[in-house]
Protein backbone atom coordinates (compact mmCIF):
# COMPACT_ATOMS: atom_id res chain seq x y z
CA UNK A 1 0.00 0.00 0.00
CA UNK A 2 1.36 3.43 -0.91
CA UNK A 3 2.62 5.61 1.91
CA UNK A 4 0.55 8.44 0.48
CA UNK A 5 -3.12 8.26 -0.33
CA UNK A 6 -3.57 9.90 -3.71
CA UNK A 7 -7.22 10.56 -2.90
CA UNK A 8 -6.01 13.07 -0.30
CA UNK A 9 -6.23 16.29 -2.31
CA UNK A 10 -3.16 18.49 -2.64
CA UNK A 11 -5.48 21.41 -2.03
CA UNK A 12 -5.93 20.17 1.55
CA UNK A 13 -2.20 20.35 2.34
CA UNK A 14 -0.59 23.34 3.99
CA UNK A 15 0.34 25.73 1.17
CA UNK A 16 4.05 25.67 2.03
CA UNK A 17 4.03 21.85 2.03
CA UNK A 18 2.24 21.39 -1.28
CA UNK A 19 5.31 21.49 -3.56
CA UNK A 20 7.18 18.94 -1.43
CA UNK A 21 4.23 16.59 -1.21
CA UNK A 22 3.43 17.06 -4.88
CA UNK A 23 7.00 16.04 -5.76
CA UNK A 24 6.67 12.90 -3.62
CA UNK A 25 3.33 11.90 -5.09
CA UNK A 26 3.57 13.08 -8.69
CA UNK A 27 7.31 13.36 -9.32
CA UNK A 28 9.68 16.27 -9.96
CA UNK A 29 8.48 16.90 -13.51
CA UNK A 30 5.03 17.83 -12.24
CA UNK A 31 6.33 20.91 -10.41
CA UNK A 32 6.38 24.39 -11.88
CA UNK A 33 9.45 26.61 -11.63
CA UNK A 34 7.89 28.55 -8.78
CA UNK A 35 7.10 25.35 -6.88
CA UNK A 36 10.71 24.16 -7.23
CA UNK A 37 11.99 27.49 -5.92
CA UNK A 38 9.44 27.30 -3.09
CA UNK A 39 11.04 24.02 -1.99
CA UNK A 40 14.42 25.77 -1.88
CA UNK A 41 13.19 28.61 0.34
CA UNK A 42 10.88 26.46 2.49
CA UNK A 43 8.50 29.18 3.68
CA UNK A 44 7.13 32.52 2.61
CA UNK A 45 6.36 35.57 4.73
CA UNK A 46 3.45 36.75 6.83
CA UNK A 47 1.47 37.83 3.78
CA UNK A 48 2.20 35.13 1.21
CA UNK A 49 3.14 31.48 0.89
CA UNK A 50 6.48 30.22 -0.39
CA UNK A 51 4.87 29.51 -3.76
CA UNK A 52 3.37 33.01 -4.01
CA UNK A 53 6.69 34.57 -3.03
CA UNK A 54 8.50 32.42 -5.60
CA UNK A 55 6.05 33.50 -8.29
CA UNK A 56 6.72 37.13 -7.44
CA UNK A 57 10.49 36.63 -7.61
CA UNK A 58 10.18 34.87 -10.97
CA UNK A 59 7.90 37.60 -12.32
CA UNK A 60 10.61 40.16 -11.55
CA UNK A 61 12.92 38.42 -14.05
CA UNK A 62 10.19 37.72 -16.64
CA UNK A 63 10.08 34.08 -15.53
CA UNK A 64 13.57 33.45 -16.92
CA UNK A 65 15.55 30.97 -14.77
CA UNK A 66 18.74 32.16 -16.48
CA UNK A 67 18.07 35.72 -15.33
CA UNK A 68 17.20 34.54 -11.84
CA UNK A 69 20.59 32.83 -11.64
CA UNK A 70 22.28 36.20 -12.22
CA UNK A 71 20.69 37.90 -9.19
CA UNK A 72 23.00 38.60 -6.28
CA UNK A 73 22.31 37.76 -2.64
CA UNK A 74 21.57 41.44 -2.01
CA UNK A 75 19.07 41.59 -4.89
CA UNK A 76 17.26 38.46 -3.68
CA UNK A 77 17.13 39.83 -0.14
CA UNK A 78 15.19 42.85 -1.42
CA UNK A 79 12.11 40.58 -1.54
CA UNK A 80 10.16 40.48 1.70
CA UNK A 81 10.57 37.02 3.23
CA UNK A 82 13.96 36.32 1.64
CA UNK A 83 16.77 36.55 4.16
CA UNK A 84 20.40 35.73 3.62
CA UNK A 85 19.95 31.99 4.22
CA UNK A 86 17.11 31.70 1.69
CA UNK A 87 18.97 33.81 -0.87
CA UNK A 88 21.99 31.53 -0.51
CA UNK A 89 19.75 28.46 -0.94
CA UNK A 90 18.36 29.84 -4.21
CA UNK A 91 21.80 30.70 -5.56
CA UNK A 92 23.24 27.33 -4.52
CA UNK A 93 20.35 25.43 -6.12
CA UNK A 94 20.66 27.30 -9.41
CA UNK A 95 24.45 26.91 -9.42
CA UNK A 96 24.05 23.14 -9.08
CA UNK A 97 21.73 23.22 -12.07
CA UNK A 98 24.29 25.21 -14.06
CA UNK A 99 27.05 22.75 -13.17
CA UNK A 100 24.85 19.81 -14.14
CA UNK A 101 24.29 21.44 -17.53
CA UNK A 102 28.02 22.01 -17.84
CA UNK A 103 28.73 18.33 -17.23
CA UNK A 104 26.43 17.52 -20.13
CA UNK A 105 28.57 19.49 -22.57
CA UNK A 106 30.43 17.04 -24.81
CA UNK A 107 34.14 16.85 -24.15
CA UNK A 108 36.17 18.65 -26.80
CA UNK A 109 39.72 17.34 -26.41
CA UNK A 110 41.01 19.07 -29.54
CA UNK A 111 40.40 22.60 -30.79
CA UNK A 112 39.74 22.76 -34.53
CA UNK A 113 37.75 26.01 -34.81
CA UNK A 114 36.68 29.02 -32.77
CA UNK A 115 33.27 27.45 -32.06
CA UNK A 116 35.05 24.70 -30.10
CA UNK A 117 36.51 27.34 -27.79
CA UNK A 118 33.08 28.90 -27.29
CA UNK A 119 31.57 25.51 -26.46
CA UNK A 120 34.27 24.81 -23.87
CA UNK A 121 34.20 28.15 -22.06
CA UNK A 122 30.70 29.54 -22.55
CA UNK A 123 29.36 27.46 -19.61
CA UNK A 124 31.98 29.09 -17.39
CA UNK A 125 31.76 32.75 -18.38
CA UNK A 126 28.94 33.26 -20.88
CA UNK A 127 26.28 34.52 -18.48
CA UNK A 128 28.38 36.21 -15.79
CA UNK A 129 27.60 39.74 -14.59
CA UNK A 130 31.31 40.53 -14.24
CA UNK A 131 34.32 40.02 -16.50
CA UNK A 132 36.61 37.03 -16.22
CA UNK A 133 39.69 36.22 -18.30
CA UNK A 134 40.46 32.57 -19.09
CA UNK A 135 43.15 30.88 -21.15
CA UNK A 136 43.13 27.53 -22.93
CA UNK A 137 46.54 25.87 -22.93
CA UNK A 138 47.20 23.54 -25.88
CA UNK A 139 49.85 21.11 -27.09
CA UNK A 140 51.27 20.71 -30.60
CA UNK A 141 48.12 18.90 -31.74
CA UNK A 142 45.84 21.65 -30.37
CA UNK A 143 44.60 19.30 -27.68
CA UNK A 144 43.54 21.02 -24.47
CA UNK A 145 46.03 20.54 -21.67
CA UNK A 146 44.32 22.89 -19.21
CA UNK A 147 41.77 25.69 -19.05
CA UNK A 148 42.63 28.32 -16.47
CA UNK A 149 40.95 31.36 -14.97
CA UNK A 150 43.55 34.14 -14.96
CA UNK A 151 41.66 37.07 -13.50
CA UNK A 152 38.29 38.33 -12.26
CA UNK A 153 37.15 41.92 -12.71
CA UNK A 154 34.07 44.11 -12.63
CA UNK A 155 31.36 44.83 -15.17
CA UNK A 156 33.63 46.73 -17.54
CA UNK A 157 37.00 45.05 -17.40
CA UNK A 158 39.59 42.87 -15.73
CA UNK A 159 43.36 43.23 -15.39
CA UNK A 160 45.58 40.56 -16.93
CA UNK A 161 49.22 40.00 -16.00
CA UNK A 162 51.10 38.44 -18.97
CA UNK A 163 53.59 36.88 -16.54
CA UNK A 164 50.80 34.79 -15.01
CA UNK A 165 49.49 33.74 -18.44
CA UNK A 166 52.89 32.43 -19.54
CA UNK A 167 53.87 31.05 -16.16
CA UNK A 168 51.01 28.58 -16.52
CA UNK A 169 51.96 27.93 -20.15
CA UNK A 170 55.42 26.85 -19.05
CA UNK A 171 54.01 24.86 -16.13
CA UNK A 172 51.65 22.94 -18.43
CA UNK A 173 54.30 22.61 -21.16
CA UNK A 174 51.91 24.29 -23.62
CA UNK A 175 53.00 25.23 -27.12
CA UNK A 176 49.94 27.37 -27.90
CA UNK A 177 47.34 29.40 -26.06
CA UNK A 178 43.87 30.80 -26.74
CA UNK A 179 42.68 33.84 -24.81
CA UNK A 180 39.05 34.32 -23.79
CA UNK A 181 37.05 36.80 -21.79
CA UNK A 182 33.40 37.71 -21.48
CA UNK A 183 31.54 40.99 -21.98
CA UNK A 184 28.65 41.27 -19.47
CA UNK A 185 27.22 44.11 -21.57
CA UNK A 186 26.53 41.64 -24.37
CA UNK A 187 28.65 43.63 -26.82
CA UNK A 188 30.90 41.61 -29.10
CA UNK A 189 32.99 44.59 -30.20
CA UNK A 190 36.59 44.38 -28.94
CA UNK A 191 37.75 47.44 -27.05
CA UNK A 192 41.06 49.17 -27.73
CA UNK A 193 42.40 47.62 -24.52
CA UNK A 194 41.31 44.17 -25.76
CA UNK A 195 43.31 44.71 -28.95
CA UNK A 196 46.36 46.05 -27.12
CA UNK A 197 46.37 43.14 -24.68
CA UNK A 198 46.10 40.65 -27.54
CA UNK A 199 49.10 42.11 -29.31
CA UNK A 200 51.07 42.33 -26.06
CA UNK A 201 50.50 38.65 -25.30
CA UNK A 202 51.16 37.66 -28.91
CA UNK A 203 54.56 39.36 -28.81
CA UNK A 204 55.40 37.89 -25.41
CA UNK A 205 54.53 34.43 -26.69
CA UNK A 206 56.86 34.75 -29.71
CA UNK A 207 59.93 35.04 -27.50
CA UNK A 208 58.90 31.89 -25.63
CA UNK A 209 57.86 30.03 -28.81
CA UNK A 210 54.32 29.80 -27.50
CA UNK A 211 51.86 30.70 -30.24
CA UNK A 212 48.74 32.77 -29.64
CA UNK A 213 46.08 31.08 -31.79
CA UNK A 214 43.02 33.22 -31.01
CA UNK A 215 41.27 35.57 -28.61
CA UNK A 216 37.52 35.16 -28.11
CA UNK A 217 35.07 37.61 -26.61
CA UNK A 218 32.20 35.54 -25.25
CA UNK A 219 28.62 36.46 -24.37
CA UNK A 220 25.80 34.16 -23.37
CA UNK A 221 24.93 32.98 -26.88
CA UNK A 222 27.52 34.48 -29.23
CA UNK A 223 31.22 35.13 -29.58
CA UNK A 224 33.76 37.22 -31.46
CA UNK A 225 36.98 35.60 -32.70
CA UNK A 226 40.06 37.71 -33.41
CA UNK A 227 41.41 34.94 -35.65
CA UNK A 228 38.19 34.58 -37.64
CA UNK A 229 38.12 38.34 -38.23
CA UNK A 230 41.82 38.37 -39.21
CA UNK A 231 42.82 40.97 -36.60
CA UNK A 232 45.10 38.77 -34.52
Amino acid sequence: MSEYNSSFSIREWNENDRPREKLLVKGKNSLSDSELIAILIGSGNRDESAVALSKRILASVDHQINSLGKLSIKQLMSFKGIGEAKAISIIAGLELGRRRKEEGVPSIPKITRSKDVFDVLSPHIGDLEHEEFWVLYLNNSNKILQKKQISIGGKTGTLVDPRIVFRYALEFNATAIILTHNHPSGSLTPSSSDKLLTQKLKQAGLSLEIKLLDHLIITEKEYFSFADEAIL
